[in-house]
This record gives structure tokens, sequence and C-alpha cells, in this order.
């Protein structure tokens, strides 16, 4: 552990942290996997109401698990990315079924659970049970980019020597380990950001080999941004949302007068269906899974 680097951010964390509810001194281990599973490639600020809403109406693993998943999808609301609430519904339920309906501790366990990745294992297995391990999102992955090999970004995918890297940083006691995890994360979001980042404000400027060599542009394949309008999975959103907002099973024409390409249209219909996020009735209506 080099303290040269994780003193000065964890100092800096101290005083600039957002004051978020999954990280609260109450927040349950429950609490802290719905947030991290809502937060992949979504913004806090559009995340903290519905999360503050799944709580409140699921504030258990075994609460959610007793309902059908379909209720978990009507819930996601307008997150996006609605698969990740049938993960957390199928979390929910092996929880239950194998853990007595807690969160296990453990981040074989966790690692175990449907859905569950290494990022979002190690990420719970940190923040809520105050343990070591390397968690690596896109923020600390950019953080250690810049710091440490003077890259504007990472490469594209996860190497293991980012891993390696990222772990000789980690402080030797755990529930340090876990606070410089959260606090290298929060620096990346708030201040190392990826198109403006605010070198200024940043507490390890001084040691930063990107800003010490002239903070040169990315030179790896082109970045391109994501796109929304006019795609599949603006349809599938449209799509959804009819179903969401229905009391019940709805005709096929409620559907069609949302997208009027019924090409793509029907391909979303499909691709919704395959992915277990809209079941097709006999009587060809259609419903949010059961």
């Amino acid at each position: 552990m080099n303290s040269t680097y994780t003193d000065p951010i964890l100092d800096w964390y101290e005083t600039n942290a957002r004051d978020l509810p999954w990280r609260a001194a109450d927040a349950t281990p429950w609490g802290v996997l719905v947030s991290e599973i809502m937060l992949q490639q979504t913004p806090v600020i559009r995340v903290l109401p519905v999360w503050e809403e799944w709580l409140k109406r699921w504030p258990t693993p075994s609460a959610l698990a007793a309902e059908p998943s379909g209720e978990a999808v009507r819930a996601w609301g307008r997150l996006g990315y609605p698969r990740r609430a049938l993960r957390l519904h199928q979390s929910a339920r092996a929880i239950t079924e194998r853990h007595g309906g807690e969160v296990p501790s453990s981040h074989e366990d966790l690692l175990a659970l449907p859905g569950i990745g290494a990022y979002t294992a190690a990420a719970v297995a940190s923040f809520a049970f105050r343990q070591r391990h390397a968690v690596l999102d896109t923020n600390v992955r950019r953080v250690l980019a810049r710091l440490l090999t003077g890259d504007e970004y990472p490469p594209k995918s996860q190497t293991k020597a980012e891993i390696r890297l990222a772990e000789s940083l980690l402080p030797l006691d755990p529930p340090t380990a876990a606070r410089w995890a959260v606090a290298v994360m929060e620096l990346g979001a708030l201040v190392c950001t990826a198109r403006t980042p605010r070198c200024v404000d940043c507490p390890v400027l001084d040691k930063c080999a990107w800003h010490a060599g002239g903070r040169p542009a990315y030179d790896g394949p082109p970045r391109r941004g994501q796109t929304y309008a006019g795609t599949d999975r603006q349809c599938r959103g449209r799509l959804l949302s009819v179903l969401r907002e229905a009391e019940g099973p709805v005709e096929k024409p409620a559907l069609d007068v949302v997208w009027a390409d019924s090409v793509q249209r029907e391909r979303a219909l499909d691709a919704l269906i395959a992915d277990g996020l809209v079941d097709p009735l006999q009587d060809g209506r259609y419903a949010l899974p059961h």
C-alpha cells in the first residue's frame, strides 16, 4: 500500500463525500446491494428516488422475493436497462432460499448470486461488510489510469494488470481499504471526470502522471457516446412503459400505437419476451412477468 496516494485521497473524501443514503451508518447490506445494481450505467440523481421507494416497499430480500418478478420491473420505472430489476429479483430469491434472507458477507457467496459479477460482489463486500477488495468501476479505472499510468482513459476491457495495480494500493486494514475504495470512486465521479476533469481540485494533482505528462489525449480506439433516440432501446422502453402503467394485461394495439416502425417494434417486443421482461399470454395479450 502506498500512502503517497491513499492518504491525500482519504483526507479529501472525509470533507467532500456526498451524503448518500446507501453510505449511511444504518444502511443495510440489502440497501447497498440494491444501490450497486441501480447505479450501473445510471447517475445518482436518477437512482435516489427509486432506491428510496424500493427500500420502503421491499426493505429485505425476502420481501421482494415474495412478489412476482413483474412487480420489480414495474417499480424499476425509467431507470433503464430493466433486466437489472430481474437480476435483483433473482438475487432476492437466492438470498432468501440459500442464506435465510440475509445478504451473505462472503465474497464467494456474493459472486454466486444470480446476475452478480466481480465488480458488484467486491463492492458489496467492501461497502456493506468493510472488507478488503479492489473495487474497479469506470470511475476508479479512470482515476488509476491517469494517476499511475499517465493515460487519459483505461483500456476498453479490464486487464489483469489493472487489478494487480488496484490491489497494490489497498490499505492493509480492511475497513480503511473499504473506505479507500469508495473514496477513489468518489474522486472519479466528482473531480477526475471523463470529459471535463477539475484537476485544480484534485488532492493528488502533484502526483498525477497524466497531468505531469501534459494531459496527453487518448490514443486508443474511438470512444463513441451512447445514442438513444430511435434505437431499439428506446422502443423497448416505450413498450415496457405501457405494461408498467397498466393495471393488468394489455391488448396488442395498445403496444402498437407507441412506435410507428412495425418491424423495429416487433423486434423490440420479441427481445423483451426473450429477456423475460414481458409475458405473451395465450389470449394474445401481454403482461409483465409473474
